[in-house]
């Protein structure tokens, strides 16, 4: 499969440069520079350079927004972009380590046939207890959201639903393009999935590690993601 990985980015001056070329020992790579104001845009025009000297092979395109779009803008762009490109299969991560690049290689050999592939974290290090609790309720409001039981949830039970490490087909990819998103922040996740699978896409998870790294997480986020949550119960059963 021709392969994009596709990295949202904002002040990550500290990893990106590291996070880029691992990645790129696998795939081609697609960073979203969504408004930073440290010097990860001077660490990237520098990659772009190597890249364009051929030491990626023009491998690595940068997307840059001179002002923050938010998480569901600049996943957004960057799947736009390789679908315009006419990539196969995207792989979405985070700029800053707490996914590990050498585990690219875990989506790219799964079936071809899943249209999204979840990287659960089933193994993680130094996640708050707040963290772990808030991804299992998010867990509970998408399953029961997505489905098709208005008294419970049904299998398959979807565990990890807030993870960004992620595998989409290129047909996924074209649903999220032509999308106007609702999500503002980490929510994007979510509604990701509820557009996928409610056009019928095919998901698994598979098994991954996880580092917290920090975030940007905060009281307003939290807020943002109840509120969307909220919003797919609302519309359970819906199919577009």
């Amino acid at each position: 499969m021709k392969a994009l990985v596709v990295i949202p980015a904002r002040n990550e001056s500290a990893s990106i440069a590291e996070v880029v070329e691992r990645a790129l020992q696998y795939a081609d790579v697609s960073v979203t520079d969504d408004g930073s104001t440290d010097d990860m845009p001077r660490i990237l025009e520098g990659l772009a350079e190597k890249s364009a000297r051929g030491l990626y092979a023009h491998r690595l395109h940068v997307i840059r927004h001179e002002r923050s779009t938010h998480i569901p803008r600049a996943v957004q762009d960057g799947l736009c972009y390789g679908v315009e490109q006419g990539y196969d299969s995207f792989i979405t991560m985070d700029a800053g380590l707490s996914h590990d690049p050498d585990a690219i290689p875990l989506f790219l050999q799964e079936d071809p046939g899943y249209d999204v592939i979840i990287g659960s974290r089933k193994k993680v290090a130094g996640v708050p207890l707040y963290r772990r609790v808030i991804s299992r309720l998010a867990a509970l409001v998408v399953n029961y959201a997505l489905s098709a039981s208005w008294t419970g949830i049904r299998r398959p039970f979807l565990r990890d639903v807030t993870s960004g490490f992620r595998r989409y087909s290129a047909r996924a990819a074209q649903i999220l393009c032509s999308s106007a998103l609702a999500s503002r922040a980490f929510d994007f996740h979510m509604e990701a999935l509820a557009l996928s699978l409610r056009q019928g896409c095919r998901c698994k998870e598979i098994p991954i590690e996880y580092v917290f790294t920090g975030s940007s997480f905060n009281m307003k986020v939290l807020r943002l993601g109840i509120s969307f949550g909220w919003q797919l119960i609302r519309s359970k059963g819906a199919t577009s």
